[in-house]
């Protein structure tokens, strides 16, 4: 198999910082690399009603598209959408039974799940601090469930450790925590610590490591009661005259440093991770659902843009029939006062559109990431019955990565689907899709075997979608380096004449739906001042 072992990614980059260099720092590198980017929304978006009515184009159905369509409407313009596909949402997509797509080269999925199961191939998580997402979905009557994005019981694994065992999270988490507070009390003890800290905060300081750290009476991590609160016992407190409880033994200090596996564990305290996280009930398309419910009206389906031309008086925008296939048959046109474009930068740099040079090359300067996801069915929730992992994530240096349990429908029976690859933005993520669709699957299912040996007799069937081979997007978002923000990123977003775009492209929080939406609610509000000034 010609997968590879994993370079460094932006996460695992950012998961370095934040343990050699602190959280501040960490923070400022997630703030240059796009992430930790707190949502800027303080309530619903109040445009005011325009002086007179105006058609507004809008091009995608996306979360971008639907939020523009829902906000232009609502002060009074003549609004409709284009939409390439045969559904609203773009990348707030779920895959369920009977659901097909076709590849770049052709290659056709059905989805094979059992009914009401599905797989979110694009957003499959929604932070507490995506103000705007949680509003809309608050308003439009979206459901939400808890994500589960740290288990302390799930896995973290790598080929290379512990013979290839995998480990508990709560194991490598709480012994990596006990071993440094135990470090540092030394340290302290030692009087290493004397000039960062006071004689009077020194006992405090000590308190604060033996409870923190479950160090026992000695400030020593060790294996007994103190350690055992955090990381488990071998054998769990009981009731009636069984055995009494047995505490666990940590891993050794230079078996766990050795073994890198503390670099899986610390995602979780990422801002873009850390709880409360939420999941829409049934699929991430509830949240396109729900938006559709508003504006389905205003949409027309299988429109393939071809040509966006705009004039001092307006703008014209040509499209084809994408049921078609080939050219699409004739050339049909749209004119408007004004358009939002929402397409993404991948497919808007092969379409003729007619804006000044600087928002040309902004279009053309965003490269789109890489990434695959993998959803796989198997006959029971054996990850619950087997080995009590209620949800949550492992993580593995396979390429893979990693393997998301269900934060839904506990502890029933039947069949299940988890999440059995995702990788992003690396090289395991191209090679997965470059490979075929079942290839895909079939290594999905020879790598996570690794960590659950029942995946071979409990797999029933599975799906996977790698973003760079899905025709409407050819990527899976937009990459901004900090250079490129510089150069290109005001003249991306400025209004042109009578164009502005919008998308998660377009925003500070890249790839997730929170970016989509802010990014459409600024785009109208500075379209509907351009517009108010034109009247």
């Amino acid at each position: 198999m010609p997968l590879q072992p994993p370079e460094i990614s932006r996460r695992h980059l950012l998961s370095m910082i934040g343990k050699t260099a602190g959280g501040g720092l960490m923070y400022q590198a997630m703030a240059s690399l796009g992430h930790a980017q707190e949502s800027s929304y303080r309530g619903p978006l109040e445009l005011g009603r325009a002086k007179r009515g105006g058609k507004v184009v809008i091009l995608g159905a996306g979360l971008a598209g639907m939020t523009a369509a829902y906000e232009l409407r609502a002060a009074g313009y003549d609004v409709q959408i284009l939409e390439y596909q045969g559904r609203a949402g773009g990348r707030s997509w779920s895959l369920r039974g009977g659901d097909s797509f076709t590849e770049l080269d052709g290659t056709r999925q059905t989805c094979e799940f059992d009914k009401g199961l599905y797989i979110n191939p694009g957003p499959w998580r929604v932070p507490y601090h995506h103000y705007a997402l949680l509003d809309y979905c608050k308003r439009f009557g979206v459901q939400l469930e808890p994500f589960m994005q740290v288990n302390f019981n799930a896995l973290v694994h790598s080929t290379r450790a512990f013979g290839g065992k995998p480990q508990r999270f709560r194991h490598v988490q709480s012994d990596t925590r006990g071993y440094v507070a135990e470090l540092l009390a030394k340290a302290a003890n030692s009087h290493a610590l004397d000039q960062a800290v006071t004689q009077d905060d020194l006992a405090l300081l000590m308190e604060d490591l033996k409870a923190w750290g479950g160090l026992d009476a000695q400030y020593r991590y060790r294996e007994g009661h103190a350690a055992s609160e955090y990381r488990g016992y071998d054998s769990d407190p009981a009731g009636g005259l069984m055995p009494l409880a047995k505490p666990s033994k940590p891993i050794a200090l230079q078996d766990l440093l050795r073994s890198r596996l503390w670099s899986q564990i610390n995602i979780g305290q990422l801002y873009e991770f850390q709880t409360a996280i939420f999941e829409p009930v049934g699929g991430m398309d509830m949240i396109a659902k729900g938006f559709e419910r508003q504006v389905g009206s205003l949409v027309h389906y299988h429109r393939k843009v071809t040509r966006i031309e705009q004039s001092p008086q307006g703008v014209t925008v040509s499209w084809v029939d994408a049921n078609q296939g080939g050219d699409g048959g004739a050339v049909q046109q749209v004119k408007a006062d004004w358009c939002v474009c929402t397409i993404p930068l991948s497919i808007l740099s092969q379409i003729d559109i007619q804006v000044g040079d600087p928002m040309k090359a902004a279009i053309a300067a965003v490269p789109y990431g890489a990434s695959f996801k993998v959803g796989l069915q198997f006959k029971r929730r054996f990850w619950e019955e087997d080995e009590r992992i209620f949800g949550g994530i492992s993580y593995t240096d396979l390429p893979i990565e990693q393997i998301s349990y269900p934060s839904n429908n506990y502890n029933t029976t039947g069949p299940a689907v988890l999440l059995g690859g995702y990788a992003f933005d690396n090289t395991h993520a191209f090679e997965f899709t470059a490979m075929k669709p079942e290839d895909r699957v079939r290594a999905a299912v020879e790598f996570g075997a690794q960590l659950h040996p029942q995946y071979r007799q409990e797999f029933q069937n599975g799906v996977s979608v790698g973003w760079h081979r899905i025709p409407w997007i050819n990527g899976c978002f937009g990459i901004w380096s900090d250079e490129s923000r510089k150069q290109h990123y005001k003249n991306l977003c400025a209004v042109d004449g009578r164009i502005v775009l919008a998308g998660e492209h377009a925003s500070y929080i890249p790839a997730w739906q929170e970016g989509a939406v802010l990014s459409a609610l600024d785009a109208v509000k500075r379209l509907h001042e351009h517009a108010q000034a034109a009247a």
